[in-house]
C-alpha cells in the first residue's frame, strides 16, 4: 500500500479517461471516489473491487462539492454531449474548479488541442498560442483561460493534460468505426486522408500521464502534452488493427463532403465537420517536454493497438452499445 493511502482521489466522469485514470490510481494504492450522474460502474471501468462509485451532478454547484468532500484530487475527465459544449461545458467545468478550490485539492484537467487552431502542419507545442477558427477551439481556448487564471490568482491548484485523438479500450468513437470492423473483417473507415501523418493518444498513457501530474507539484500552473506514439498514418493504423484482430485489411475514408452529408442527420457528425483540418493535413503533437520532465513514454503501437483489439474482443458491439447508452 502507498504511504499516501490516505489521499482520495476524486474523478469526475467514468469514461475510458476516467477509467484509465482510475486504474493508474490504483496501481498507486490511492483511495478513489468515481463521480458520475448515475453513480455506478460503467462499461469502461468494469465492476472493480476497492473504488466508491458516487452519484452527483456536477453541473450543480452544492451536488459537486458534496461530491468532492475530503478529497486531495480533482481529475476534470467529464464532458457534454459534442453538440452542447458551447452551452455545457464552461459551466460544467466552472462548478468542478469551484469545489476543488474548495477543499484545497489539486485539479488535473484533461484537455485536447482544440485550443491551438490550425497550426498548418507544425508540429504542436506548449508554447504555441491559442488561435483556434472552430466553436469547440474557442471553448476550450475559453476553459484553458479560466483555469490558468484562476491558478495564478491563487484560488485553485491546478494542471493539465493535454492529448490528440483517443483510441483504446471502451473508447466507442473508434470502436464502433476501426475496432469492430477490423474484428469481424469488415471495411473500417478513417477521417479525412489516409496518408497524413496523425498522432494517436492511447487512453492508458493519458490516465498514467494525469496520475503523473497529480503527484508533482512542479507541474501545476502549467499545460503538459501527454506522450503519445509517433504520428502515424490512418493507414498505419488501421492496417495495425487489422493485423491485431487477424483479418486482412479492408480500409476506407470519409471525405469532409461526407461528413458534411452525414451531419445533415446525425449531430456529431455534425459538429465533427469544423474540426476536419485535423484529419486532412499533418496534425502532430509534441510531448517531450513531459518526457523530459518525468520520464514516462509512451506504449508502442503494436502493444496498445493489441490490447484495445482484445476489450473490444471480449465485449461484443451489441452489449457493449448496451451498456453505454
Amino acid at each position: 500500500m502507498n504511504q499516501n493511502s490516505n489521499e482520495l482521489h476524486v474523478i469526475f466522469g467514468t469514461g475510458p479517461v476516467g477509467a484509465a485514470v482510475m486504474r493508474a490510481l490504483q496501481r498507486r494504492g490511492k483511495r478513489i471516489r468515481m463521480i458520475s450522474r448515475g453513480g455506478a460502474p460503467s462499461l469502461a471501468t468494469g465492476p472493480v473491487q476497492g473504488v466508491e462509485f458516487a452519484r452527483a451532478d456536477a453541473y450543480d454547484a452544492s451536488s459537486a462539492q458534496v461530491a468532492v468532500a475530503g478529497a486531495t484530487h480533482v481529475y476534470q475527465c467529464a464532458q457534454p454531449e459534442y453538440h452542447e459544449w458551447e452551452a455545457k461545458f464552461p459551466p460544467l467545468q466552472a462548478s468542478i474548479l469551484n469545489a476543488a478550490a474548495a477543499v484545497d485539492a489539486k485539479l488535473i484537467l484533461m484537455e485536447n488541442l482544440y485550443m491551438y487552431g490550425d497550426v498548418q502542419g507544425a508540429p504542436i507545442v506548449e508554447t504555441m498560442p491559442y488561435r483556434p477558427q472552430t466553436h469547440k477551439g474557442k471553448v476550450r481556448a475559453q476553459l484553458a483561460e479560466a483555469w490558468q487564471a484562476a491558478h495564478a490568482q491563487g484560488k485553485v491548484r491546478a494542471v493539465s493534460g493535454r492529448a490528440s485523438d483517443f483510441y483504446g479500450p471502451a473508447y466507442l468513437i473508434m470502436g464502433n468505426q476501426i475496432f469492430y470492423p477490423a474484428i469481424e473483417g469488415k471495411r473500417a473507415s478513417a477521417i479525412g486522408s489516409l496518408d497524413q501523418p496523425h498522432t494517436f493518444s492511447y487512453t492508458e498513457d493519458v490516465g498514467e500521464a494525469l496520475a503523473i501530474l497529480g503527484e508533482h507539484d512542479s507541474a501545476l500552473g502549467q499545460a503538459w502534452h501527454i506522450p503519445s506514439p509517433r504520428p502515424i498514418t490512418q493507414r498505419e493504423l488501421l492496417t495495425m488493427v487489422f493485423e491485431a484482430a487477424g483479418q486482412t485489411p479492408k480500409l476506407g475514408a470519409v471525405s469532409p463532403l461526407m461528413m458534411r452529408l452525414a451531419g445533415m442527420f446525425v449531430p456529431g457528425a455534425r459538429e465533427m465537420v469544423e474540426m476536419m483540418y485535423e484529419f486532412t493535413g499533418p496534425f502532430t503533437l509534441d510531448s517531450r517536454k513531459f518526457t523530459a520532465a518525468f520520464g514516462m513514454k509512451a506504449t508502442p503501437y503494436r502493444d496498445s493497438v493489441g490490447q484495445t483489439v482484445e476489450w473490444f474482443r471480449a465485449h461484443p458491439k451489441s452489449a457493449a452499445q448496451g451498456r453505454a447508452a
